[in-house]
């Protein structure tokens, strides 16, 4: 769930910018192979964020989804561990860095 709302996330902010397209990296190959309509949502609680997922891009028009292993993504897995070390300690958690 986790990984999905992320994805949701990205999707919504890159169309609050107005991106015309989107490449995601994703170290979970189940979501690239669900948002490619090769595997099917089984969970339950899944289902509506890869809807919201799914209408997202739709709207973004074209869009990539790629498996990154997370071996070779140090800094997204840094990111991903600097925001769980600030929601433990109080802190926001959620922190939305805008392109300069």
């Amino acid at each position: 769930m986790a990984e999905y709302t992320a994805v949701v996330r990205a999707l919504s902010l890159a169309e609050d910018l107005g991106a015309g397209s989107v490449d995601l990296l994703l170290d979970s190959k189940l979501i690239v192979e669900q948002l490619h309509g090769r595997w099917r949502v089984k969970d339950a609680k899944l289902i509506p964020l890869h809807a919201d997922a799914k209408a997202h891009l739709a709207r973004i028009g074209r869009w990539t989804a790629n498996h990154v292993p997370r071996a070779q993504n140090k800094q997204a897995d840094a990111l991903c561990n600097e925001a769980i070390d600030r929601a433990l300690a109080g802190g926001p958690r959620v922190v939305v860095v805008r392109p300069k």
